[in-house]
């Protein structure tokens, strides 16, 4: 520790992570919960950063800007009244206080201009809280389902990616993504390019055009590839070393 207080060591980027507000089982309680799949949290420590979560509210934009990056999680469908649609009978129960909260992160994240990894579910946050829509079953428009093979179950699709952006610098020309969605970007928004795509034309990465790390990807990285947490913590990374008290 230096005379003035101060340790050299370097402080932790420290990561937001949105989470589900759900009913779960866990114990003797069966009770509303604040959650989180904990591959995500390993992975952002595996990554060298702190994971902090962020309750579904949408006072969860106010922790942004003490935050270094910010990641939008997985999850349930994003309501169609959020891009203009009616819902289809394929489309699954609305969270209002989930969208809510995380269009707020998103553009409190944007307007500081931290970085952001949204993935899957976060993935269309991102196209939605920019003005783009969705489109609410991909098979059928695919005529298939092996971006969502069954309840509970992980897909395989290799997505072909852009090697000269941020996802393609990461990870390569191509990836065998986790997939486990029925729904995905249909006119894409304002300010985002697409970086990737399966072999059947579903929009599976997207960037942000004029910001250093703003990657939506439309599968689950945090399953088994650590490669884009670990792109982000580095663009995460505080110069300020940690106060101590």
């Amino acid at each position: 520790m230096g005379s003035n207080g101060s340790s050299s060591r370097p402080r932790k980027p420290l990561i937001g992570l949105t989470a589900y507000g759900e009913r779960a089982a866990f114990g003797v309680w069966d009770l509303a919960a604040v959650l989180l799949p904990r591959t995500y949290t390993d992975q952002i420590v595996a990554a060298g950063a702190l994971p902090v979560l962020l309750p579904p509210l949408v006072e969860s934009a106010d922790a942004v800007e003490r935050l270094d990056a910010v990641v939008l999680t997985g999850g349930p469908d994003v309501a169609p009244h959020r891009y203009g649609a009616d819902p289809l009978p394929t489309t699954g129960a609305p969270r209002p206080e989930r969208d809510a909260a995380e269009l707020a992160v998103l553009a409190r994240a944007l307007e500081l201009g931290k970085p952001v990894l949204a993935v899957c579910r976060g993935m269309q946050i991102l196209n939605t809280g920019l003005g783009g829509t969705l489109e609410q079953h991909v098979p059928d428009v695919v005529g298939h389902t092996g971006h969502n093979p069954a309840p509970g179950v992980f897909g395989t699709t290799t997505i072909t990616l852009d090697p000269d952006t941020v996802v393609g610098t990461a990870l390569g020309p191509a990836v065998a993504g986790r997939c486990h969605h029925h729904q995905a970007i249909s006119r894409l928004a304002e300010g985002l390019v697409v970086t990737g795509r399966a072999g059947d034309g579903t929009i599976e990465a997207v960037e942000h055009s004029g910001t250093t790390f703003v990657v939506g990807v439309q599968w689950h990285p945090e399953q088994d590839d650590p490669r884009l947490f670990t792109a982000l913590a580095a663009a995460a990374s505080p110069s300020r070393t940690r106060e101590t008290a």
